[in-house]
């Protein structure tokens, strides 16, 4: 049975659920392809549109720091260099290939000297002789093997370029991330040393009450405890300060420079209410269009090792002369000339092109598996950033009220504290019911931000700033 060719693999990408089984040339069966993963036609969530956002997504937050400090890491970031290395190399190896499918030519040249002796004369005569070459030869793509091997290099040179597309928008969102965690990091810090100031305030009025006899011994550890409480905590988000400004600065190359300031402000965000569907994600998600040109690349390569179990056919040619005199080398007469045309067929080598054969279905058969787990991964990144949203926006609101309760009960729980209603475990109680709600709401409003960023990244917004893969001459 004759083998069909793996290149139907590709048919995957244009939406066909399944591929028909695959056997080798001895009719035994090598490969069942599954089957690709079916696109919804819309998102678990409701609410949503079927329209993608467009523009640049970093604006959409309204911070023009933010949108500085990821054009500064794009530009400066070393693995976008490497990349961009990684791509010149793909087109280059491209090149390569293209220029091994055509004829080869090879000239030489031969300079010697010619020594006769003359009995007769009793001398030797020598003469100086010339020699040109120029030989030829080409393979011909009877069976398609080498156009194979021209576009599974072009498919090589998309995937890289989609992979720096992809690490650019992937670098966009960790460089928001990061900045968004400082500006978290800091409003904790700033919330952590107004607590200290309060329950330094409220130590100095203990003590106050307890030199009056308004108060206990056991009052005034409790409030140099609670102070000592929030002292260790200022400690605490200092350290989570500087972590986040060192990861920040490592994206932007130019740690250890500590010269970022924040402003401690996180933008208020609304609902998402456009996200596309799953079938155009595909189409706009970098990785998923490097992952498609590696399995295009994979199934070439195979189609490639399917044919090379057939005819070989070889042209050479071949010119050449060797005289004594420089001007006979290029008279028409005196050149030799031979062509050669030589067709070759693989009878036995151990198995070896078999092998390889079966190593590229194998191969090629991991690429349509990686495609369809990068699918599925990039379909659930979306909903799981959907469902978060608004999940963190009610998170966000119910943190907001229960801050509000909180101030006025430590409003209340101070006022009646002053006036010897309430004990100091009253006060204590509410200051840190306080202080967790407002921790908590920064927090939940951070996470939202991130999220909305990770909902950008999932559904492959555009990038504007930064260094792209240069204009293919393939």
């Amino acid at each position: 049975m004759k083998f069909e060719g793996l290149i139907i693999a590709v048919a995957a990408l244009t939406g066909c659920s399944s591929l028909p089984d695959m056997q080798s040339l001895a009719g035994e069966p090598v490969a069942v392809f599954p089957a690709a993963p079916d696109a919804p036609k819309t998102w678990a969530k409701s609410g949503v549109s079927g329209e993608l956002p467009t523009g640049d997504w970093i604006s959409q937050f309204g911070d023009p720091v933010m949108a500085t400090l990821v054009a500064e890491a794009l530009a400066a970031n070393p693995d976008l260099q490497s990349q961009l290395a990684i791509v010149r190399a793909s087109r280059a190896q491209a090149r390569s290939v293209y220029g091994r499918s055509l004829p080869n030519v090879s000239v030489s040249g031969s300079v010697g000297v010619n020594s006769t002796y003359s009995a007769a004369l009793d001398e030797r005569f020598t003469d100086p002789t010339y020699g040109i070459g120029v030989d030829a030869g080409w393979t011909a793509d009877l069976w398609g093997r080498v156009q194979a091997a021209i576009d599974a290099a072009e498919a090589d040179l998309v995937a890289s370029e989609a992979d720096l597309a992809a690490l650019r928008l992937a670098l966009a969102a960790q460089t928001a991330i990061a900045w968004t965690d400082l500006n978290e990091a800091l409003a904790q810090e700033r919330l952590a040393i107004a607590t200290f100031e309060a329950r330094d305030r409220i130590v100095t009025l203990t003590e106050r009450r307890f030199s009056r006899g308004l108060s206990t011994a056991l009052d005034v550890r409790l409030a140099r405890s609670a102070r000592a409480t929030a002292e260790a905590a200022i400690a605490a988000r200092q350290q989570a300060l500087g972590n986040a400004t060192r990861r920040l600065e490592i994206l932007l190359g130019r740690y250890p420079a500590n010269e970022i300031e924040a402003p401690a402000a996180l933008p208020e965000l609304a609902p998402i209410e456009a996200a596309g569907t799953p079938m155009l994600l595909l189409a706009r998600r970098p990785d998923i269009a490097a992952s498609e040109a590696r399995l295009t690349a994979a199934g070439l390569r195979a189609e490639q090792a399917r044919l090379a179990l057939l005819p070989t056919l070889n042209l050479s040619a071949s010119l050449g002369t060797n005289q004594t005199d420089l001007a006979d080398l290029f008279d028409p007469v005196r050149i030799a000339a031979n062509a050669i045309a030589s067709l070759s067929q693989p009878v036995f080598n151990g198995g070896a092109l078999r092998a390889d054969r079966d190593a590229a279905i194998a191969f090629a058969e991991s690429a349509l598996a990686n495609y369809a787990g990068d699918v599925l991964t990039a379909w659930r990144e979306v909903e799981d950033a959907l469902a978060a949203d608004e999940f963190l926006a009610m998170q966000v609101d119910a943190q907001r009220r229960a801050l509000e309760e909180a101030v006025e009960a430590e409003n209340l729980a101070t006022r009646q504290y002053s006036n010897g209603l309430v004990s100091i475990f009253n006060l204590i109680d509410a200051q840190t019911r306080k202080l967790n709600a407002e921790s908590n709401l920064i927090a939940a409003r951070s996470a939202r931000v991130s999220n909305r960023i990770s909902f950008h990244l999932a559904i492959g917004g555009a990038v504007t700033e930064g260094p792209a893969a240069p204009d293919s001459d393939i």
